[in-house]
């Protein structure tokens, strides 16, 4: 299977995009993660819902709404263009930003399940011996959750890998600027004559997404020492 130079580039900018999306939620997916895992507060549930409300709500619809708030005349698109002079609208930054946010409700679970499942008698008994809350967490909570951190990275990016609906939506089709395999795919099928391309990159797709899963398998068996922890 040889692809031309033109799958080439629309297979490195969607590597490109999922890399950028999941690394730039990664913070962000932790923090709602050990939010919701280790806080009790008034409104969790809601709090819990919206994280969530990118997998049950169509993906046009979170494009939309990425296009009133980060488009060219919205409240967060104005602010990022003026203070630090990134533009979303018809960019690959967009498409790195929807895949993130239709990425993150995946990540959250998964790293939510692993900080849940630490045993907090290591915590407190590593309190109890002097350590401190930011030496406990080094130590102890973020290498215990890390399986879980590795299973949402990986499920975020394939994740990303295969977003369509709310990048389409929210930056369009801008050949080498927003034709991401799947949006790359669709165009082929609107084209007669086209069904070996979209095989091509329908492979590809396919190859991406298998890898990334064994890889996330076997780096979390990793860092969980052998034991049995499956990401899936």
């Amino acid at each position: 299977m040889i692809l031309s130079a033109d799958e080439w580039g629309i297979v490195a900018l969607s590597l490109r995009v999922s890399l950028v999306a999941v690394g730039l939620m990664l913070p962000v997916a932790f923090a709602f993660a050990w939010l919701l895992a280790r806080w009790r507060f008034p409104g969790k549930l809601l709090v819990d819902a919206l994280v969530h409300l990118p997998l049950v709500v169509p993906p046009v619809v979170t494009g939309w709404l990425l296009l009133l708030l980060f488009g060219a005349n919205g409240p967060l698109g104005r602010l990022f263009e003026q203070m630090l002079g990134i533009g979303f609208m018809f960019r690959w930054t967009g498409a790195a930003l929807a895949s993130a946010i239709m990425a993150m409700p995946l990540m959250v679970r998964a790293m939510r399940l692993s900080i849940e499942g630490i045993d907090r008698r290591l915590e407190q008994a590593a309190q109890t011996l002097g350590a401190g809350r930011g030496r406990v967490f080094l130590t102890i909570s973020l290498p215990l959750s890390l399986p879980g951190i590795v299973a949402g990275l990986v499920l975020g990016f394939a994740r990303s890998i295969g977003e369509f609906g709310a990048t389409i939506t929210f930056v369009s089709d801008v050949p080498g600027e927003t034709r991401t395999l799947p949006i790359a795919i669709y165009s082929a099928l609107q084209m007669p004559g086209a069904e070996s391309a979209v095989t091509r990159l329908a492979i590809i797709s396919i190859l991406l997404s298998l890898g990334a899963l064994v890889a996330s398998e076997a780096l979390a068996r990793r860092a969980s020492g052998g034991r049995t922890n499956h990401v899936l």
